[in-house]
């Protein structure tokens, strides 16, 4: 009982922390725009957090109903969730990385070489603070699909958020015939969680002032 009671502390905890990162850039993103790479990190990092933790722990809660607290009585359920979690992350972060990189091309005319090292350099702040994310398969694709990115070519709608909804059908700890069940509602229950993401950083985004910035680094 009293493992159960501090697994959930600790998913508590996990999840009210990606709220209220989320909650802050909500007040930042009304009182500023996204113009240098310090505030495009803050928004990669909190929405990226936000659907990772909302996508999950909502399959979670929907699959398991009643039973859901008494699943963290389960030490290897836990590392299960912990792990599905970080390869959620970096399928999140890495869709809307891409979704930003083109749209930060297409709004400032900046050469793709310049938007690439900015997403690059920002990507590796991200990964190189995060706690379990950093290094790991998925990881290094994050990287090689920013590398490779053909900014201007990336669509303004759902097409680049194609990682996330795969990810977390094949990452949660979901018996497998059930996650074939769901398939479909899962990926599409991700992709709604995305669309208003996508209208915040089209409000949000000064992408000219923004790549300006970014050649005073130079």
């Amino acid at each position: 009982m009293l493992r159960r009671i501090n697994n959930l502390r600790l998913l508590l905890i996990d999840a009210w922390r990606s709220l209220r990162a989320y909650l802050g850039a909500e007040r930042w993103r009304r009182a500023e725009p996204i113009a240098d790479r310090d505030t495009l990190r803050h928004f990669l990092e909190s929405r990226s957090s936000y659907v990772t933790q909302t996508s999950l722990y909502g399959y979670l809660r929907t699959r398991a109903g009643m039973r859901y607290p008494q699943l963290f009585a389960n030490d290897e359920f836990v590392k299960a969730i912990e792990i599905a979690k970080w390869q959620m992350w970096v399928a999140c972060l890495s869709d809307l990385s891409v979704y930003a990189g083109g749209l930060i091309a297409h709004r400032s005319g900046a050469e793709r070489a310049k938007v690439s090292s900015l997403m690059q350099a920002t990507i590796e702040a991200i990964l190189g603070a995060s706690e379990g994310g950093r290094d790991g398969e998925r990881a290094q694709n994050l990287r090689a699909r920013i590398a490779q990115a053909d900014w201007v070519a990336v669509p303004d709608d759902a097409t680049p958020f194609n990682e996330s909804p795969r990810t977390l059908v094949e990452c949660a700890p979901i018996v497998e015939e059930l996650k074939q069940l769901d398939e479909e509602i899962v990926r599409n229950s991700v992709r709604f969680r995305w669309q208003e993401v996508r209208r915040e950083l089209r409000r949000a985004l000064d992408a000219k002032t923004l790549m300006a910035s970014e050649a005073l680094r130079a």
